[in-house]
């Protein structure tokens, strides 16, 4: 793997460090700073000629500062010579805006899908996109990981045993269903009526919770309206046990608080973001690691082995996106 260099941007080095660990490499050297007057600074030390470079950046909070350090790494990169870029974006900025809900707004998803390519990307690897549609606002590949047998293997190990998967909204029903269908249960909808971006209105329940454990199955919590109101309406209709799963741990606004006030039994997250420990004191919250399934579709991507390989439990039951 003389080759292979993974850098890691200033959002989460913690897991660049981890994935690096399980490939067996050290993070290659660059410097990360800023200009007197904030402009990002970068400098490449490695020599990185005929290379397959890793940049490993989630466009989390705050999103356009990491997004604009991430175009600039990668602009170094392609100017130094690297023979293949591929930007790894675990958690996908900019994802919720994939298309026009109303009229004069943007499709910032699509304009994100520009700028890498422009800045100089080949390939890109990211893990539960909002919307499986991102991956065609790219005309270079796209490995789209799934974190659903990590979810699914703390779930298993809570050792309940009259499990209903609860999808929050409809639009993470597919989510939902391959978690159920993995773990042969029953599956329930919370038809949700958002009144604004983080206000979101408790809705109908289709489907039997009473006297069952509930897992609640989503792709992120970000100010946790939507999960708040989920865990409120399944103990409204007699669940005995509410636990929430999602990938990206986002927690911004008030989200430390609405997760406070509905208690839920345990929060499953993963690390695509950082999580700092101290925004959810209080709450039951578990962390998985991402790094041995971005450092295994790393290491396939760099000796031409299928990426899809990995998620072959969830094939025909879940979009993956990879190649």
């Amino acid at each position: 793997m003389d080759r292979l260099k993974i850098f890691s941007g200033s959002a989460h080095p913690r897991l660049t460090e981890a994935i690096c660990r399980y490939i067996g490499l050290d993070v290659a050297s660059i410097e990360i700073g800023r200009f007197p007057d904030g402009e990002t600074k970068i400098k490449v030390h490695a020599d990185v000629r005929g290379d397959d470079c890793f940049v490993i950046q989630p466009t989390s909070f705050p999103a356009n500062e990491n997004l604009m350090e991430l175009l600039i790494i990668i602009d170094a990169l392609s100017r130094a010579s690297a023979a293949r870029i591929t930007a790894v974006i675990p958690y996908y900025g900019y994802a919720r805006q994939d298309r026009k809900h109303e009229g004069r707004v943007p499709i910032t998803a699509k304009l994100v899908a520009n700028l890498l390519v422009t800045a100089g990307v080949d390939r890109l690897i990211c893990v539960d996109l909002h919307a499986s549609q991102i991956q065609g606002f790219f005309d270079i590949p796209v490995d789209h990981l799934i974190t659903s047998p990590l979810l699914l293997s703390r779930i298993k190990e809570l050792g309940l045993d009259r499990i209903v998967v609860m999808s929050p909204d409809p639009g993470s029903i597919k989510r939902a269903s391959a978690i159920a269908i993995a773990l042969g249960t029953e599956l329930a909808l919370v038809d949700k009526r958002r009144i604004s971006d983080d206000v979101v209105e408790k809705g109908y329940i289709v489907g039997d919770l009473d006297g069952k454990d509930a897992i609640i199955v989503d792709d992120m919590i970000s100010t946790g309206g939507s999960l708040a109101q989920a865990i409120a309406s399944a103990r409204d209709h007699g669940a005995r046990s509410v636990t929430a799963a999602a990938t990206h741990a986002v927690f911004c606004g008030p989200a430390h608080q609405r997760l406070l006030q509905a208690a839920p039994d345990e929060v499953i997250v993963t690390d695509t973001v950082p999580v700092d420990p101290s925004f959810v004191e209080g709450v039951k919250l578990t962390v998985l690691s991402t790094a041995s399934l971005i450092g295994e579709a790393i290491r396939r991507i760099h000796f031409n082995q299928s990426v899809s390989a990995i998620f072959r439990e969830f094939q025909g039951s879940l979009f993956d996106g990879t190649s």
